[in-house]
């Protein structure tokens, strides 16, 4: 049986495979193995394990946001009536089914949780905020800050 993999296991090889698929998720396993220096079959043996293990989570298009027309973008910092388990799982659950929240983050400090928020308009914004975000469960209050220029936005 193979041992499964961990960040200490994983090696040049391994960094390189999943830096090359973190900016090109469609490169052909002949242009990775050269890219990276490996023949094909140890290279798709790699990819395929680092799959199995978890390293690599999914393949899917980057859409642009802006094109698309949702070019306004909120940072909505929240804090709970309550943090219990309960409280928190209900949170997140409901958190889930708001298209708008692109990100939802737990944030240890002076409030619960961080949300980025991305809709095509203000007045959009302010319907989400209104009829969704702010009757989460458990929300006591809200603040939200307004980005005017996206300096560096990306995944790993």
């Amino acid at each position: 049986m193979a041992t499964k993999m961990t960040t200490e296991t994983i090696d040049s090889f391994d960094k390189a495979i999943l830096d090359q698929l973190s900016t090109n998720g469609r490169i052909t396993i002949t242009e990775l193995s050269h890219n990276i220096g490996l023949s094909k079959t140890p290279c798709q043996t790699r990819v395929k394990r680092l799959e199995a293990d978890g390293f690599i989570t999914g393949y899917r298009a980057l859409l642009d946001p802006i094109k698309l027309g949702l070019d306004h973008v909120a940072f909505v910092e929240v804090k709970l009536t309550k943090t219990n388990e309960r409280a928190l799982r209900d949170f997140n659950a409901k958190v889930m089914q708001i298209k708008e929240i692109e990100q939802c983050h737990m944030i240890a400090g002076g409030f619960d949780y961080l949300l980025k928020v991305r809709t095509q308009s203000i007045t959009e914004y302010r319907r989400v905020m209104g009829e969704r975000i702010s009757s989460l469960p458990n929300v006591a209050s809200t603040s939200t800050f307004v980005a005017m220029e996206a300096v560096k936005e990306g995944v790993l």
